[in-house]
């Protein structure tokens, strides 16, 4: 079984939470500025490729110092550092040298891909020889898939665009066809044996992954699945507090705990649908979700539970609905976190993140890299996040 959460929710994690949010309310949020941003995200990056580096074709370890058994990561935190390479080669600037690291990035997917089966997608974990390959999850495959739209809107790139209709097709596969369960429908979390849960974040990501097809395609089957799976997620896993509860099972119970990362992609996938739409409710649906989030999230025991790659999610929706709807509240929460996290869990000498004790984990430094990426990209630039 693959290790989902890599959180570290310790003391250290729960003192960063009551400075940083402290000042998520204020109006400004610019030490270092953004004129810093794309040199903190570089340095941010630049520690995956010194210390995460697996030696095989551009695959990455776990953790450093790395005390797994597998010699390679997950493709989950994988894909949390393809997707850095990405936000930063859509840097102003970044130049061939930005683009050159994004592609090599894209290319070490190909480890994780699983062509024999009916459909294909990725597989968790290296397939063989260079590993054992694992379950698919869809939140894998979905993260993925956006991460190849986001290059695709970027380069033109057609065969990123055909894999990620490949993946959305995997996803469909995913989805619950039994009218006897409690709240029927859903996409699924895993094709993995142990699992039957039906999640927030197997059904937002791929309601925001269907719309940005709808978007690029114009096929409305794209749209039609992307409204089934909000619409899903809305009914059965919306709280009445306005956030997201994480996922139900088959016997209808509900797992309530409120990861920042469900908002994100719930947030998200409505502003794509009122792009694809014009329906002015799921607007309203984001911004509700946003104005929830950014209170729900004011508190140090909260936030100390979301982990750098949570958050960053959550983040980069943010900006997604301010490309629509403007707020200087999405990016002062977020300049809050970055500058933060520069100052107080980076070590100056590696220029990794310890948020807790024990091994740095290649998916919380992917994922603080992409938040100091992204706040380095001009607000004009935030209708091709993905």
């Amino acid at each position: 079984m693959r290790r989902k959460f890599g959180i570290s929710t310790r003391l250290a994690a729960g003192v960063l939470a009551v400075t940083v949010l402290g000042s998520l309310g204020m109006t400004t949020a610019d030490a270092g500025g953004d004129h810093s941003a794309a040199a903190r995200a570089r340095a941010s990056y630049d520690a995956i490729n010194r210390y995460f580096d697996a030696g095989k074709g551009g695959l990455l370890l776990e953790e450093y110092p790395n005390t797994q058994t597998n010699a390679y990561s997950y493709v989950w935190p994988y894909s949390q550092a393809a997707i850095a390479a990405e936000d930063l080669a859509g840097v102003p600037g970044a130049g061939r040298k930005g683009s050159a690291e994004a592609d090599r990035r894209i290319a070490a997917y190909e480890f994780y891909w699983n062509a024999g089966t009916t459909p294909t997608g990725y597989d968790s974990y290296v397939r063989p020889p260079n590993g054992q390959g694992g379950d698919k999850f869809y939140d894998d495959n979905e993260w993925i898939g956006l991460n190849l739209i986001q290059r695709y809107k970027r380069t033109g790139d057609r065969a990123a665009l055909a894999r990620a209709k490949d993946i959305f097709a995997l996803v469909v596969h995913g989805w619950d066809t039994d009218p006897t369960h409690p709240c029927a429908g859903g996409v699924y979390w895993t094709q993995a044996p142990w699992s039957q849960d039906r999640n927030t974040v197997s059904n937002g990501p791929a309601a925001e992954l269907g719309a940005h097809l709808y978007l690029l395609t114009h096929d409305r089957s794209y749209l039609t699945w992307a409204q089934r799976m909000y619409t899903w997620a809305k009914s059965c896993l919306l709280a009445p507090n306005g956030l997201y509860w994480d996922h139900i099972d088959l016997a209808g119970n509900i797992e309530k705990t409120q990861w920042s990362y469900n908002q994100g992609v719930m947030l998200g996938a409505g502003v794509l649908l009122f792009k694809a739409t014009g329906n002015g409710q799921y607007l309203r649906d984001a911004k509700s979700v946003a104005s929830a989030s950014l209170a729900f999230y004011n508190t140090p025991e909260i936030l100390a539970k979301q982990g750098a790659a949570f958050n960053s999610i959550w983040f980069k929706n943010l900006l997604i609905l301010d490309s629509v709807a403007p707020d200087p509240r999405y990016r002062r929460a977020m300049q809050a976190y970055a500058d933060y996290n520069w100052t107080t869990t980076r070590d100056p000498a590696t220029n990794l993140y310890n948020f807790g004790e024990g091994s740095v984990e290649l998916l919380q430094q992917s994922g603080i890299t992409q938040i100091h990426a992204l706040l380095a990209w001009p607000r004009s630039r935030y209708n091709l996040l993905a």
